[in-house]
């Protein structure tokens, strides 16, 4: 049942208030994926990130699962928007669905799996595929604290990085050890790229990556 014109008006009124209150809390959206082989502790830095807390049986993701933490970057209100998507081949095709709109992509590999280390050129190709090459990237050697059972060359891992004119980060989601840069340095480099097009979004559409001038830009000052 349709209704009134005096309450259609009034909810109009609150929703409205409601939106207001919804933008304010926040200058930035930005949509960031985790994407890597199963058992590699995308989960385990997800957590570790927004919760601060970590488990030795981190359960494995099943299709799709996100977290939503805000911080502060450069005097603005940055949300984060985390997806942790299933290392899986039988969830690639849910997972595909999820790399568009992508500002950020964070690949994960376990330093005491050189399989998932290799597996990242494959990821690279998937991320290209779906989510174009417009996202910000970033790779990560994660379970640091696996000294004695390390396999994977940090050397090696920072060449192939540096080939791809992408940042490397060492992590442990276990001991807390650059999580927080992880997320803060994606975060960064996601607003200069924005600063490189001389706009500030203040909101960026998470169905979309492109960047455009819309009412909510403005220029930076110089």
């Amino acid at each position: 049942m349709p209704l009134p014109l005096t309450a259609a008006w009034g909810r109009s009124l609150r929703e409205g208030r409601t939106s207001a209150i919804f933008e304010a809390e926040y200058d930035y959206l930005f949509k960031l994926l985790l994407i890597g082989d199963s058992g590699v502790g995308k989960s385990c830095l997800l957590l570790r990130f927004t919760d601060n807390t970590y488990s030795e049986n981190c359960i494995t993701t099943i299709g799709v699962d996100f977290k939503i933490r805000t911080i502060q970057l450069d005097g603005k209100t940055v949300k984060l928007q985390i997806w942790d998507t299933a290392g899986q081949e039988r969830f690639s095709t849910i997972s595909s669905s999820y790399y568009r709109g992508a500002h950020g992509v964070i690949f994960v590999y376990d330093m005491s799996n050189p399989k998932s280390y290799a597996s990242v050129k494959r990821w690279l190709k998937e991320v290209e595929r779906y989510a174009g090459d417009s996202a910000n990237k970033l790779l990560v050697g994660n379970k640091s604290d696996l000294v004695s059972e390390k396999m994977v060359d940090s050397v090696e891992a920072k060449k192939f990085a540096d080939s791809l004119g992408i940042t490397f980060l060492e992590t442990s989601a276990k001991n807390a050890s650059n999580v927080e840069k992880v997320f803060l340095t994606m975060a960064t480099e996601i607003k200069n790229r924005i600063r490189s097009l001389e706009f500030e979004p203040r909101f960026l559409d998470a169905k979309s990556s492109t960047l455009s001038a819309t009412p909510h830009c403005k220029k930076f000052p110089h």
